[in-house]
């Protein structure tokens, strides 16, 4: 009944085949519940820096806008500027006095 390759393997009768079955399928649930627990840590881990990812793009994004509003706002304040300077001169050019008044003494 020896098949071609076979080793035989004695084994105390303490260590019986059934022992054997029950261990081999304690070590393979083991196995899997590693496996499970280590797709568990991953998918943990990939949460944990995608909200790290979010809340700096979320950082970012304000910097940004704050950045356009600034300019916008830099913008505004120029055209205003010159707006002033532009009625300033104008005033500036006019004469104060009314014409044929009589000069302040």
């Amino acid at each position: 009944m020896r098949e071609e390759g076979a080793i035989l393997v004695k084994v105390s009768k303490a260590f019986s085949e059934r022992k054997a079955r029950k261990w081999l399928w304690f070590a393979l649930g083991a196995f899997v519940a590693l496996q499970i627990y280590f797709v568990q840590e991953m998918v943990a881990a990939l949460m944990l820096f995608t909200g790290i990812f979010i809340v700096g793009a979320v950082i970012a994004l304000v910097f940004y806008l704050i950045d356009r509003a600034s300019r916008w706002g830099i913008g505004v304040a120029e055209q205003q500027a010159k707006r002033a300077i532009s009625a300033a001169e104008e005033i500036s050019k006019k004469q104060l006095r009314r014409p044929r008044s009589e000069p302040a003494q």
